[in-house]
């Protein structure tokens, strides 16, 4: 089953709305400290509503946590950012995929991007469009991973 990582997220709403979409799909939620706002945080409950109970979270204080976790259970990083090698639409998932999403103002670093196994992009038609939301872009990329991987029967 593909895993969902936050590392560094900044904004309570976003990081609800994707415990709420992790909740309904059964998805393990990783999030990758610092955070910008604490766990207990109102509108990060609020915007996940009452789901929290059926949220798989994993909380881990630094990358360097995240990735010793990562490395004792395998599975491929992929980096999602608007400067990605591959068009999500033209990857093929694997059940084991963690897909890694950075914070609403910068993205992923190079540092861990450069850790991942391949870096994927959402297409946007507008130049001018800088990123996505990251909830939607969460869900955009875990739903086509789903898709590929017979999850939508």
């Amino acid at each position: 089953m593909p895993q969902i990582v936050l590392v560094n997220p900044q904004i309570p709403p976003n990081t609800g709305n994707i415990a709420r979409t992790c909740a309904a799909t059964g998805t393990e939620l990783h999030l990758v400290g610092p955070l910008g706002f604490e766990i207990s945080d109102r509108y990060l409950k609020r915007a996940g509503l009452d789901y929290w109970p059926y949220v798989k979270l994993h909380y881990h204080e630094s990358i360097e946590v995240f990735e010793n976790v990562h490395k004792q259970r395998g599975g491929r990083c992929l980096g999602f950012t608007v400067r990605g090698d591959f068009n999500y639409t033209n990857f093929e998932f694997q059940a084991d995929d963690w897909l890694l999403f950075g914070s609403e103002t910068a993205g992923l670093s190079a540092n861990v991007l450069s850790s991942c196994e391949s870096t994927l992009y959402i297409p946007m038609y507008e130049p001018g469009v800088r990123s996505l939301n990251l909830s939607v872009s969460v869900a955009i990329g875990l739903f086509e991973c789903r898709r590929q991987l017979g999850y939508l029967q």
